[in-house]
């Protein structure tokens, strides 16, 4: 039998994780302190399974076919009962029949379902330590425009060295930074509270300001 070491089955603790505050211009101001939400350990099938719960919440749900009482006509018996040699009916629009019903055909539902509260608290941390541990984690100390330019977004970005897809997280909404974004390719403008697993792992890099980085450790630690 393997010897077992002491204090194998302890939870290691994960240090914290810690980033460079930078203005417009890429140049660091500050260093920040990651809350402990970006340092949690990373579930995978929490993930996963908060991803297709996300993704079959938002399926429409729409398919329809009529049934035979749905399918107009069809109330006249076709033949006599007795004596035609067919076999009996009763109407037209049987499911047996062309241009009849359709027997156990798809009805409008929702496929729509919910994780545990604390399975979709424990999947968006593991989200978020998973971009802090790839350090696709930037945090920016000043967003805001003062009308909506997609020009200028574009070069906030660029001098950012942001490129790829984007998630931009703001603690307040801001009209002049979401219609900046809005035409951009793969840039998306969320609240915290809309940030999502889904998004985390759809977008490459996570764009914050310290606020958002607050508001995210308040709301899942409520």
């Amino acid at each position: 039998m393997a010897e077992i070491k002491k204090g194998a089955g302890k939870r290691r603790e994960i240090e914290p994780v810690e980033v460079s505050v930078v203005d417009s211009a890429n140049k660091e101001v500050s260093r920040l302190s990651l809350p402990r939400v970006f340092s949690s350990r990373v579930n995978d099938y929490l993930m996963f399974d908060q991803v297709l719960a996300q993704r079959a919440s938002s399926r429409a749900g729409t398919a329809a076919t009529k049934t035979r009482g749905k399918i107009r006509g069809g109330g006249a018996k076709p033949w006599k009962q007795k004596g035609t040699g067919r076999a009996r009916a009763g109407s037209s629009r049987s499911p047996i029949w062309r241009g009849g019903g359709i027997t156990f055909g798809p009805q409008p539902r929702s496929f729509g379902y919910r994780l545990p509260r604390k399975a979709r608290r424990a999947a968006l941390a593991s989200a978020l330590s998973q971009k802090a541990r790839d350090g696709q984690v930037k945090v920016v100390d000043n967003f805001s425009f003062e009308a909506p330019r997609t020009k200028q977004m574009k070069e906030l970005l660029d001098s950012l060295s942001v490129s790829g897809s984007v998630l931009v997280v703001l603690a307040e909404m801001d009209a002049n930074v979401a219609l900046s974004a809005r035409n951009l390719p793969g840039v998306s403008v969320v609240l915290v509270d809309g940030v999502n697993v889904y998004d985390l792992l759809k977008h490459e890099t996570l764009l914050l300001v310290p606020a958002a980085v607050e508001a995210i450790e308040r709301r899942l630690a409520a």
